[in-house]
């Protein structure tokens, strides 16, 4: 089994994986994230361009987003394999983005138990359409096999679930990057499982479908139950402060900056402008910064 490395910052240094391109990072004794690149969908990462979580017990592992395609599931169990024996059991869908729910047939296939809140699912069927159709000009021939498949298992703000004499929690908090994201707290381990909530490393991306406001509230209340670790649904896992520093105080700013300019009359033109250079160090920042600030801008307009 991996064993973690600490550096002298506290953070986790990753062991490489053995399969596929995602990269394993042990974060505590039962927990893992399995970190895939953060460009574009592509055909070499089969969708899989986020990060997953993994929760080993002793009835079976605990799946934390079920890959962006059948080809990308099963690049994760391939990786999971390299981890431990344990079968995959359980996967948790943490929200509406393909690749957190895509996989998820080849997982019933395997016999694993589908669990979303039901406003992921909601928002799945909502842009299913949109999202194979993307799928299939960035992933080509890697797409095949995969058809959508929702989970049967759903919850409307919180579940628990016990396997192995592991207890941990699935909450939905509200809105954040899509309507239904939730994130998986195991208090034995003290790690939350963050999904979208969180990205590390890389700037966010607000869309259509995100909710800014709401968005700072969900970490608040993942953040309340003080983690000492947060896998999040992009980069690498690493203390409560980075993820804050990322996407929290990201989001803050975003909304104080967007607000200002309302306040002073500037229109949704003007809102690329806005002082977001603290935050230049993520990853992507070029591509989303503005977009961010438009979209926000728009959220915030009628508030």
């Amino acid at each position: 089994m991996p064993r973690a490395i600490l550096t002298v910052a506290g953070l986790l240094l990753a062991s490489p994986a053995l399969a596929g391109t995602l990269e394993v990072q042990q974060v505590t004794e039962h927990s893992y994230a399995l970190v895939g690149p953060m460009g574009q969908r592509s055909p070499e990462n089969l969708g899989n361009n986020a990060t997953f979580g993994v929760i080993v017990t002793p009835a079976g592992v605990v799946l934390v987003d079920a890959g962006g395609s059948w080809q990308g599931a099963a690049d994760i169990d391939a990786t999971i394999d390299s981890i431990t024996d344990q079968p995959v059991v359980v996967v948790i869908n943490s929200g509406g983005q393909d690749h957190r729910w895509l996989g998820n047939g080849y997982w019933k296939a395997q016999g694993a138990r589908l669990i979303a809140s039901a406003a992921a699912i909601e928002d799945q069927k909502a842009r299913v359409d949109e999202q194979m159709f993307l799928l299939e000009r960035f992933l080509g021939d890697a797409l095949a096999g995969t058809a959508p498949v929702y989970a049967e298992e759903t919850f409307a703000d919180q579940m628990t679930l016990s396997l192995g004499g592991m207890e941990m929690q699935i909450i939905h908090p509200g809105p954040a990057h899509t309507p239904g994201d939730s994130f998986v707290w195991l208090p034995g381990e003290r790690v939350a499982f963050a999904g979208d909530i969180v990205f590390n490393e890389r700037i966010l991306g607000v869309q259509p479908h995100s909710d800014v406001r709401n968005w700072i509230a969900s970490f608040e209340a993942m953040a309340a139950l003080g983690p000492e670790w947060v896998v999040p649904g992009h980069g690498h896992a690493g203390p409560l402060a980075r993820a804050m520093r990322d996407t929290h105080d990201y989001l803050v700013n975003l909304r104080q900056q967007i607000g200002a300019l309302i306040e002073n009359g500037g229109d949704i033109y003007a809102s690329t402008a806005i002082d977001q250079s603290a935050f230049a160090y993520l990853g992507n920042f070029k591509v989303w910064a503005g977009k961010n600030a438009q979209q926000t801008y728009e959220q915030m307009e009628w508030e």
